[in-house]
Protein backbone atom coordinates (compact mmCIF):
# COMPACT_ATOMS: atom_id res chain seq x y z
CA UNK A 1 0.00 0.00 0.00
CA UNK A 2 1.48 3.36 -1.02
CA UNK A 3 2.30 6.14 1.41
CA UNK A 4 -0.44 8.22 -0.20
CA UNK A 5 -3.11 5.73 0.84
CA UNK A 6 -6.22 7.72 1.65
CA UNK A 7 -8.24 6.56 4.67
CA UNK A 8 -11.43 7.49 2.79
CA UNK A 9 -11.04 4.73 0.24
CA UNK A 10 -10.02 2.01 2.64
CA UNK A 11 -11.93 0.35 5.43
CA UNK A 12 -9.82 1.39 8.37
CA UNK A 13 -9.55 4.91 9.73
CA UNK A 14 -5.92 6.06 9.73
CA UNK A 15 -5.55 9.43 11.45
CA UNK A 16 -1.79 9.53 10.84
CA UNK A 17 -2.52 9.71 7.07
CA UNK A 18 -4.66 12.83 7.40
CA UNK A 19 -2.98 16.15 6.68
CA UNK A 20 -4.19 19.21 8.56
CA UNK A 21 -3.79 22.61 6.91
CA UNK A 22 -4.17 25.64 9.15
CA UNK A 23 -4.40 28.80 7.00
CA UNK A 24 -2.99 31.77 8.92
CA UNK A 25 -2.98 34.67 6.52
CA UNK A 26 -5.26 37.48 7.51
CA UNK A 27 -4.42 40.65 9.39
CA UNK A 28 -6.97 39.79 12.12
CA UNK A 29 -8.42 43.30 12.01
CA UNK A 30 -11.25 42.46 14.44
CA UNK A 31 -8.68 41.65 17.14
CA UNK A 32 -6.62 44.80 16.68
CA UNK A 33 -4.62 46.22 18.41
CA UNK A 34 -3.62 42.84 19.96
CA UNK A 35 -2.63 41.59 16.51
CA UNK A 36 -0.82 44.76 15.38
CA UNK A 37 2.54 42.99 15.74
CA UNK A 38 1.50 39.44 16.65
CA UNK A 39 0.03 36.64 14.55
CA UNK A 40 -3.52 35.94 15.69
CA UNK A 41 -2.65 32.23 15.88
CA UNK A 42 0.06 33.05 18.45
CA UNK A 43 -2.01 35.45 20.52
CA UNK A 44 -1.77 34.21 24.09
CA UNK A 45 -4.89 32.65 25.60
CA UNK A 46 -4.72 30.89 28.97
CA UNK A 47 -0.92 31.21 28.99
CA UNK A 48 -0.29 29.54 25.61
CA UNK A 49 -0.64 30.46 21.91
CA UNK A 50 -4.23 30.33 20.68
CA UNK A 51 -3.54 27.77 17.92
CA UNK A 52 -2.09 25.33 20.48
CA UNK A 53 -5.64 24.33 21.46
CA UNK A 54 -6.37 23.08 17.91
CA UNK A 55 -3.04 21.25 17.64
CA UNK A 56 -3.58 19.59 20.98
CA UNK A 57 -7.12 18.49 20.20
CA UNK A 58 -6.07 16.92 16.89
CA UNK A 59 -2.76 15.44 18.10
CA UNK A 60 -4.57 13.77 21.00
CA UNK A 61 -6.69 11.96 18.37
CA UNK A 62 -3.68 10.53 16.55
CA UNK A 63 -3.17 13.20 13.88
CA UNK A 64 0.52 13.83 13.34
CA UNK A 65 0.94 15.93 10.18
CA UNK A 66 0.25 19.67 10.08
CA UNK A 67 0.91 22.47 7.60
CA UNK A 68 0.72 26.08 8.74
CA UNK A 69 -0.57 28.01 5.72
CA UNK A 70 1.30 31.14 6.70
CA UNK A 71 1.18 34.36 4.73
CA UNK A 72 3.26 37.39 5.57
CA UNK A 73 6.30 37.94 7.76
CA UNK A 74 4.58 38.26 11.16
CA UNK A 75 2.54 35.06 10.81
CA UNK A 76 5.55 33.05 9.62
CA UNK A 77 7.94 34.48 12.22
CA UNK A 78 5.64 33.95 15.21
CA UNK A 79 4.57 30.43 14.26
CA UNK A 80 7.95 29.16 13.12
CA UNK A 81 9.85 30.66 16.06
CA UNK A 82 7.47 29.07 18.57
CA UNK A 83 6.57 25.72 16.98
CA UNK A 84 9.44 25.03 14.54
CA UNK A 85 8.90 21.45 13.30
CA UNK A 86 6.84 20.30 16.29
CA UNK A 87 9.46 18.80 18.63
CA UNK A 88 8.88 21.20 21.54
CA UNK A 89 5.09 20.96 21.37
CA UNK A 90 5.27 17.14 21.31
CA UNK A 91 7.59 17.09 24.33
CA UNK A 92 5.46 19.59 26.27
CA UNK A 93 2.32 17.48 25.92
CA UNK A 94 4.10 14.11 25.82
CA UNK A 95 2.81 13.25 22.33
CA UNK A 96 4.37 10.09 20.88
CA UNK A 97 5.18 9.60 18.07
CA UNK A 98 5.79 13.31 17.70
CA UNK A 99 3.88 15.65 15.40
CA UNK A 100 5.44 17.10 12.23
CA UNK A 101 4.80 20.72 11.29
CA UNK A 102 5.52 22.09 7.83
CA UNK A 103 5.03 25.62 6.50
CA UNK A 104 3.60 27.17 3.37
CA UNK A 105 6.34 28.02 0.87
CA UNK A 106 6.97 31.76 0.46
CA UNK A 107 4.08 32.17 -1.97
CA UNK A 108 1.50 34.78 -0.95
CA UNK A 109 -1.97 33.28 -0.99
CA UNK A 110 -5.20 35.08 -1.87
CA UNK A 111 -7.36 33.68 0.93
CA UNK A 112 -7.96 30.59 3.04
CA UNK A 113 -8.92 28.30 0.13
CA UNK A 114 -5.95 29.55 -1.89
CA UNK A 115 -3.68 28.63 1.01
CA UNK A 116 -5.13 25.09 0.91
CA UNK A 117 -4.60 25.02 -2.88
CA UNK A 118 -0.94 26.11 -2.64
CA UNK A 119 -0.10 23.60 0.09
CA UNK A 120 -1.97 20.65 -1.44
CA UNK A 121 -0.05 21.26 -4.66
CA UNK A 122 3.35 21.95 -3.08
CA UNK A 123 3.26 18.97 -0.70
CA UNK A 124 1.50 16.76 -3.30
CA UNK A 125 -1.29 15.82 -0.91
CA UNK A 126 -3.30 12.95 -2.39
CA UNK A 127 -5.02 12.02 0.84
CA UNK A 128 -7.81 13.77 2.73
CA UNK A 129 -7.07 17.19 4.12
CA UNK A 130 -8.66 18.64 7.23
CA UNK A 131 -8.53 22.43 6.99
CA UNK A 132 -9.03 24.32 10.25
CA UNK A 133 -8.87 28.01 11.09
CA UNK A 134 -6.10 29.17 13.42
CA UNK A 135 -8.42 31.33 15.53
CA UNK A 136 -11.04 28.69 16.31
CA UNK A 137 -11.15 26.40 19.33
CA UNK A 138 -13.20 23.28 18.78
CA UNK A 139 -14.14 19.98 20.39
CA UNK A 140 -14.61 17.55 17.51
CA UNK A 141 -14.30 13.78 17.14
CA UNK A 142 -12.32 13.56 13.92
CA UNK A 143 -13.11 9.88 13.35
CA UNK A 144 -16.87 10.46 13.29
CA UNK A 145 -16.37 13.48 10.96
CA UNK A 146 -14.24 11.40 8.54
CA UNK A 147 -16.72 8.49 8.75
CA UNK A 148 -19.55 10.89 7.83
CA UNK A 149 -17.51 12.34 4.94
CA UNK A 150 -16.76 8.84 3.63
CA UNK A 151 -20.32 7.55 4.07
CA UNK A 152 -21.73 10.49 2.07
CA UNK A 153 -19.03 10.18 -0.64
CA UNK A 154 -18.64 13.88 -0.06
CA UNK A 155 -16.28 15.99 -2.10
CA UNK A 156 -16.18 18.68 0.56
CA UNK A 157 -17.61 18.46 4.07
CA UNK A 158 -18.19 21.60 6.10
CA UNK A 159 -18.51 21.42 9.87
CA UNK A 160 -21.60 23.41 10.87
CA UNK A 161 -22.81 24.62 14.21
CA UNK A 162 -26.24 25.89 15.29
CA UNK A 163 -25.94 29.53 16.40
CA UNK A 164 -28.28 32.06 17.99
CA UNK A 165 -26.82 34.98 16.06
CA UNK A 166 -25.90 34.52 12.38
CA UNK A 167 -24.21 37.90 12.03
CA UNK A 168 -20.76 37.82 10.45
CA UNK A 169 -20.89 34.05 9.75
CA UNK A 170 -21.30 31.86 6.68
CA UNK A 171 -24.70 30.14 6.73
CA UNK A 172 -25.67 26.84 5.05
CA UNK A 173 -29.03 25.54 3.82
CA UNK A 174 -29.07 21.73 4.04
CA UNK A 175 -31.54 19.03 2.96
CA UNK A 176 -32.61 16.03 5.05
CA UNK A 177 -29.53 14.01 4.09
CA UNK A 178 -27.22 16.84 5.19
CA UNK A 179 -26.32 17.90 1.64
CA UNK A 180 -25.76 21.65 1.34
CA UNK A 181 -28.12 23.21 -1.21
CA UNK A 182 -26.99 26.78 -0.74
CA UNK A 183 -24.29 28.63 1.14
CA UNK A 184 -24.33 32.36 1.93
CA UNK A 185 -21.30 34.12 3.39
CA UNK A 186 -22.17 36.72 6.07
CA UNK A 187 -25.84 37.29 5.16
CA UNK A 188 -27.97 39.87 6.94
CA UNK A 189 -30.09 38.09 9.60
CA UNK A 190 -33.25 38.41 7.45
CA UNK A 191 -31.56 36.78 4.45
CA UNK A 192 -29.99 33.87 6.37
CA UNK A 193 -31.33 30.52 5.01
CA UNK A 194 -30.90 28.79 8.43
CA UNK A 195 -29.07 29.09 11.74
CA UNK A 196 -26.36 26.58 10.74
CA UNK A 197 -23.05 28.44 10.68
CA UNK A 198 -19.78 27.50 9.04
CA UNK A 199 -17.17 26.84 11.75
CA UNK A 200 -14.26 27.13 9.30
CA UNK A 201 -13.50 23.40 9.60
CA UNK A 202 -13.46 21.47 6.30
CA UNK A 203 -12.67 17.97 5.08
CA UNK A 204 -11.36 18.08 1.51
CA UNK A 205 -11.30 14.93 -0.60
CA UNK A 206 -8.23 14.33 -2.76
CA UNK A 207 -10.29 15.36 -5.84
CA UNK A 208 -10.39 18.93 -4.49
CA UNK A 209 -6.80 19.29 -5.67
CA UNK A 210 -8.09 18.81 -9.26
CA UNK A 211 -10.98 21.25 -8.70
CA UNK A 212 -8.48 23.94 -7.70
CA UNK A 213 -6.95 23.63 -11.19
CA UNK A 214 -10.26 24.10 -13.04
CA UNK A 215 -10.85 27.08 -15.30
CA UNK A 216 -13.76 28.25 -13.16
CA UNK A 217 -11.58 28.49 -10.04
CA UNK A 218 -8.77 30.17 -11.98
CA UNK A 219 -11.35 32.65 -13.30
CA UNK A 220 -12.46 33.51 -9.72
CA UNK A 221 -8.83 34.11 -8.73
CA UNK A 222 -8.26 36.31 -11.79
CA UNK A 223 -11.46 38.37 -11.45
CA UNK A 224 -11.61 38.76 -7.67
CA UNK A 225 -7.92 38.47 -6.83
CA UNK A 226 -9.14 36.21 -4.03
CA UNK A 227 -9.99 32.60 -3.24
CA UNK A 228 -11.75 32.39 0.09
CA UNK A 229 -13.55 29.26 1.28
CA UNK A 230 -16.78 31.00 2.29
CA UNK A 231 -17.12 33.69 -0.37
CA UNK A 232 -15.71 31.80 -3.36
CA UNK A 233 -14.74 28.15 -3.19
CA UNK A 234 -17.73 26.58 -1.36
CA UNK A 235 -20.33 28.29 -3.62
CA UNK A 236 -18.31 27.22 -6.71
CA UNK A 237 -18.15 23.55 -5.65
CA UNK A 238 -21.91 23.55 -4.91
CA UNK A 239 -22.76 25.30 -8.23
CA UNK A 240 -20.73 22.77 -10.23
CA UNK A 241 -22.95 19.99 -8.85
CA UNK A 242 -20.46 18.27 -6.57
CA UNK A 243 -21.56 16.76 -3.27
CA UNK A 244 -20.98 19.20 -0.43
CA UNK A 245 -22.26 18.05 2.97
CA UNK A 246 -22.72 19.72 6.32
CA UNK A 247 -21.64 17.86 9.45
CA UNK A 248 -23.32 19.35 12.51
CA UNK A 249 -20.94 19.76 15.42
CA UNK A 250 -22.23 18.73 18.82
CA UNK A 251 -19.17 19.73 20.85
CA UNK A 252 -18.07 23.23 21.79
CA UNK A 253 -16.74 25.69 19.24
CA UNK A 254 -15.36 29.16 19.92
CA UNK A 255 -14.56 31.75 17.29
CA UNK A 256 -11.94 33.89 19.02
CA UNK A 257 -12.32 36.69 16.50
CA UNK A 258 -12.96 39.77 18.63
CA UNK A 259 -11.81 40.98 22.08
CA UNK A 260 -15.31 40.25 23.43
CA UNK A 261 -15.33 36.68 22.07
CA UNK A 262 -11.74 36.21 23.30
CA UNK A 263 -12.88 36.97 26.86
CA UNK A 264 -15.96 34.75 26.49
CA UNK A 265 -13.81 31.84 25.24
CA UNK A 266 -11.34 32.37 28.09
CA UNK A 267 -14.11 32.08 30.70
CA UNK A 268 -15.69 29.09 28.95
CA UNK A 269 -12.37 27.24 28.79
CA UNK A 270 -11.60 27.98 32.45
CA UNK A 271 -14.98 26.47 33.28
CA UNK A 272 -14.21 23.21 31.46
CA UNK A 273 -15.55 24.08 27.99
CA UNK A 274 -12.77 22.23 26.14
CA UNK A 275 -12.58 18.51 26.85
CA UNK A 276 -9.00 18.04 25.60
CA UNK A 277 -7.57 20.56 28.03
CA UNK A 278 -9.47 21.34 31.21
CA UNK A 279 -6.63 21.18 33.70
CA UNK A 280 -4.00 23.86 33.31
CA UNK A 281 -1.51 22.59 35.90
CA UNK A 282 -1.20 23.52 39.56
CA UNK A 283 -4.86 23.17 40.45
CA UNK A 284 -5.45 24.08 44.10
CA UNK A 285 -8.00 21.35 44.80
CA UNK A 286 -10.63 19.22 43.06
CA UNK A 287 -13.48 21.47 44.20
CA UNK A 288 -12.15 24.79 42.94
CA UNK A 289 -11.41 26.11 39.45
CA UNK A 290 -8.24 27.86 40.57
CA UNK A 291 -4.84 27.06 39.09
CA UNK A 292 -1.50 28.49 40.18
CA UNK A 293 1.18 27.23 37.80
CA UNK A 294 4.79 26.47 38.70
CA UNK A 295 7.04 23.50 38.01
CA UNK A 296 10.65 24.51 38.65
CA UNK A 297 11.99 25.08 42.17
CA UNK A 298 12.05 28.85 41.57
CA UNK A 299 8.47 29.05 40.30
CA UNK A 300 7.22 26.59 42.93
CA UNK A 301 8.46 28.94 45.66
CA UNK A 302 6.40 31.83 44.23
CA UNK A 303 3.46 29.49 43.71
CA UNK A 304 3.49 28.56 47.40
CA UNK A 305 3.60 32.24 48.40
CA UNK A 306 0.43 32.90 46.39
CA UNK A 307 -1.31 29.81 47.79
CA UNK A 308 -0.47 30.90 51.35
CA UNK A 309 -1.93 34.35 50.68
CA UNK A 310 -5.12 32.77 49.32
CA UNK A 311 -5.43 30.54 52.41
CA UNK A 312 -4.77 33.44 54.76
CA UNK A 313 -7.33 35.53 52.82
CA UNK A 314 -4.69 38.18 52.16
CA UNK A 315 -5.69 38.02 48.51
CA UNK A 316 -9.17 37.24 47.21
CA UNK A 317 -9.77 34.76 44.39
CA UNK A 318 -13.31 34.26 43.02
CA UNK A 319 -14.67 31.99 40.30
CA UNK A 320 -12.38 30.36 37.74
CA UNK A 321 -8.86 31.82 37.82
CA UNK A 322 -5.58 30.80 36.19
CA UNK A 323 -2.35 32.30 37.54
CA UNK A 324 0.85 31.61 35.61
CA UNK A 325 4.42 30.94 36.73
CA UNK A 326 6.57 33.46 38.62
CA UNK A 327 3.68 35.80 39.43
CA UNK A 328 3.69 38.19 42.35
CA UNK A 329 0.39 39.22 43.91
CA UNK A 330 0.34 41.78 46.72
CA UNK A 331 -1.99 41.84 49.73
CA UNK A 332 -5.51 43.12 49.18
CA UNK A 333 -5.61 42.14 45.50
CA UNK A 334 -8.83 40.65 44.15
CA UNK A 335 -8.93 38.40 41.08
CA UNK A 336 -12.25 37.22 39.62
CA UNK A 337 -12.81 34.89 36.62
CA UNK A 338 -9.54 35.94 35.01
CA UNK A 339 -6.25 34.73 33.63
CA UNK A 340 -2.94 36.15 34.83
CA UNK A 341 0.01 35.15 32.63
CA UNK A 342 3.62 34.36 33.61
CA UNK A 343 5.94 36.88 35.33
CA UNK A 344 3.06 39.29 36.04
CA UNK A 345 2.92 41.56 39.09
CA UNK A 346 -0.38 42.60 40.65
CA UNK A 347 -0.17 45.48 43.14
CA UNK A 348 -1.81 46.07 46.52
CA UNK A 349 -5.63 46.31 46.51
CA UNK A 350 -5.75 45.95 42.72
CA UNK A 351 -8.83 44.36 41.12
CA UNK A 352 -8.73 42.18 37.99
CA UNK A 353 -12.18 40.87 37.05
CA UNK A 354 -13.35 39.00 33.92
CA UNK A 355 -10.10 40.00 32.26
CA UNK A 356 -6.91 38.65 30.73
CA UNK A 357 -3.54 40.00 31.81
CA UNK A 358 -0.74 38.74 29.57
CA UNK A 359 2.81 37.91 30.57
CA UNK A 360 5.24 40.38 32.19
CA UNK A 361 2.51 42.96 32.77
CA UNK A 362 2.59 45.11 35.89
CA UNK A 363 -0.73 46.17 37.39
CA UNK A 364 -0.11 48.91 39.96
CA UNK A 365 -1.62 49.40 43.43
CA UNK A 366 -5.37 50.12 43.52
CA UNK A 367 -5.75 49.69 39.76
CA UNK A 368 -9.07 48.32 38.51
CA UNK A 369 -9.28 46.15 35.40
CA UNK A 370 -12.76 44.99 34.40
CA UNK A 371 -13.77 43.03 31.26
CA UNK A 372 -10.58 43.99 29.45
CA UNK A 373 -7.39 42.59 27.91
CA UNK A 374 -3.95 43.79 29.00
CA UNK A 375 -1.14 42.88 26.57
CA UNK A 376 2.40 41.69 27.19
CA UNK A 377 4.91 43.88 29.01
CA UNK A 378 2.28 46.53 29.81
CA UNK A 379 2.80 48.77 32.84
CA UNK A 380 -0.35 50.11 34.49
CA UNK A 381 0.87 52.73 36.94
CA UNK A 382 -1.61 53.38 39.72
CA UNK A 383 -1.73 54.47 43.38
CA UNK A 384 -4.29 54.91 46.14
CA UNK A 385 -4.31 58.68 45.44
CA UNK A 386 -4.49 58.28 41.66
CA UNK A 387 -6.01 54.88 40.81
CA UNK A 388 -6.08 53.78 37.16
CA UNK A 389 -9.29 52.25 35.81
CA UNK A 390 -9.63 50.09 32.67
CA UNK A 391 -13.15 48.89 31.79
CA UNK A 392 -15.75 47.89 29.17
CA UNK A 393 -13.66 45.65 26.88
CA UNK A 394 -10.71 48.01 26.66
CA UNK A 395 -7.70 46.45 24.94
CA UNK A 396 -4.13 47.52 25.74
CA UNK A 397 -1.61 46.13 23.24
CA UNK A 398 1.97 45.11 24.08
CA UNK A 399 4.59 47.36 25.66
CA UNK A 400 2.28 50.23 26.67
CA UNK A 401 2.76 52.33 29.80
CA UNK A 402 -0.24 53.98 31.44
CA UNK A 403 0.32 56.88 33.82
CA UNK A 404 -1.28 56.96 37.28
CA UNK A 405 -4.90 58.07 37.24
CA UNK A 406 -5.67 56.98 33.67
CA UNK A 407 -9.25 56.06 32.86
CA UNK A 408 -9.95 53.89 29.81
CA UNK A 409 -13.49 52.86 28.86
CA UNK A 410 -14.03 50.73 25.73
CA UNK A 411 -10.71 52.06 24.43
CA UNK A 412 -8.02 50.42 22.29
CA UNK A 413 -4.34 51.33 22.68
CA UNK A 414 -1.80 50.30 20.04
CA UNK A 415 1.70 49.05 21.06
CA UNK A 416 4.72 51.02 22.38
CA UNK A 417 2.93 54.09 23.75
CA UNK A 418 2.98 56.18 26.90
CA UNK A 419 -0.59 57.16 27.84
CA UNK A 420 -2.04 59.65 30.29
CA UNK A 421 -5.55 61.00 30.74
CA UNK A 422 -9.14 59.82 30.26
CA UNK A 423 -10.42 58.06 27.15
CA UNK A 424 -13.80 56.69 26.15
CA UNK A 425 -14.59 54.69 22.99
CA UNK A 426 -11.30 55.73 21.44
CA UNK A 427 -8.49 54.12 19.47
CA UNK A 428 -5.05 55.46 20.35
CA UNK A 429 -2.38 54.93 17.70
CA UNK A 430 1.17 56.25 17.93
CA UNK A 431 2.04 58.99 15.45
Amino acid sequence: MSDNYAPLVGDSYAPEKIRVIIPVGGKATRLLPLTAETSKACLRLLNRPLVEFSLLSLASQGIRNFVFGVKGYTNYRDLYDYFESGYGFSARYNIKPRIHIKYQPNVPDLGSADSARINMEYYELNNPVFAVQGDNIFDIKVKSLIDFHKEKCSCLTIVLREVDNVEGLGIADIDKSGRIQRFVEKPSPKDAPSNLANTGLYVLSPEVRKIFREKGVQQIIKEKNRLDFGYDFIPYVIQTGRSVYGYTLKGNWFDVGTPKSYLEAMKNLLNGGFSTLNDFGGRLDKESLVWVQGESNDSEKRRQEIIQKIKQKKIEIEGAVLIGRHCQIEDGARIVNSCIDNFTRIGKNAVVANSAVMDRAIIGDNAEVYDSIIGRHVVVNSSCHKPTKITAVSVIADDVTLEEGCSLTATKVYPHQHIRGEFQNQTIIAN
